[in-house]
């Protein structure tokens, strides 16, 4: 079973997470600005070929699982880390308010049905990590979810956190490689993006209101990740909390991980036997011939 590559940013195993301890911005000595981004184009070089491995091998998905606040760049560490890969190897899904079909499941299921199969990178924006998160900030969402049981505010999340530890495992001993990221955005540089989006026409559309009101449960959004960190970041299943405040450092923190992770599997294209050897020097003849 495939374990974590080890970083500065992933998540301990052992439960002594605290979100106060791990930083939002980048370290004095870590690239930003252009040598971020230079330094980036090479990782998605090597990314490419890595993905090209793993749809050949056909051995290994790959699900990337995106969680943070509000305006912590997930779209763009999606779009620019995924940028020169082939498309038809990566698929990509953004989770919001589940539907009254999903709704008619078990909270895994939605996601469970969009997981990537072999030789593929799934990516998650969002994720069913939400019921852990947004659902524990604003209980009653719960409500709504008709469960077939009187809910227990004191077990829910146990329970939940537990269900999602065996999904994971399950899916890992199946071949999936899990890798969960955090971007951790401090309260300060959330402000700063959410007034350039007033502020410059061409980002107006993508505020929302609500955005400035979810600002006032920061404190319990952060005691839900610590908390949901805390159960869930294994080795077969890591999570890595991405100081996020420098985008560029984000991006580049994130494709790093991603490519020494897949690097980590031994990736190869197959080697064909020798019967296919002779008919594939058999069709070359054929073709020189033709």
């Amino acid at each position: 079973m495939f374990k974590a590559v080890s970083s500065s940013y992933l998540v301990p195993f052992d439960g002594t997470f605290q979100v106060a301890g791990f930083p939002t911005a980048p370290p004095d000595s870590g690239p930003t600005g252009k040598a971020a981004k230079q330094a980036l184009r090479r990782q998605i070089e090597e990314l490419d070929d890595l993905q090209r491995m793993l749809a050949a091998q056909d051995r290994y998905s790959v699900l990337l699982v995106f969680q943070a606040m509000d305006a912590a760049g997930k779209d763009g560490t999606i779009r620019a880390v995924m940028r020169g890969i082939n498309p038809a190897g990566v698929q990509v899904f953004s989770f919001k308010r589940p539907s009254a079909l999903e709704l008619d499941h078990d909270f895994l299921w939605r996601s469970a049905v969009r997981l990537p199969e072999r030789g593929r990178i799934g990516i998650f924006n969002r994720s069913y990590y939400e019921e852990v998160l947004v659902v524990r900030v604003h209980p009653g969402i719960l409500m709504g979810q008709r469960l077939p049981y009187p809910v227990d505010p004191e077990s829910i999340w146990t329970e939940r956190f537990e269900s999602i530890r065996d999904h994971e495992k399950h899916l890992a001993r199946n071949g999936t490689v899990i890798l969960k990221f955090w971007l951790n955005v401090s309260r300060n540089e959330q402000k700063r993006r959410f007034l350039d989006r007033i502020d410059e026409p061409e980002k107006n559309w993508k505020f929302n209101a609500g955005d400035v009101d979810e600002r006032e449960h920061w404190n319990s959004y952060m005691k839900a990740y610590e908390e949901a960190l805390n159960a869930t970041s294994r080795p077969w299943a890591p999570w890595y909390s991405i100081p996020a405040d420098d985008k560029r450092f984000m991006r580049l923190s994130v494709s790093e991980i991603v490519c020494r992770t897949l690097s980590s599997l031994a990736l190869a294209y197959p080697e064909v036997g020798e019967q296919t050897r002779r008919e594939l020097l058999e069709a070359r003849d054929r073709l020189i011939t033709d």
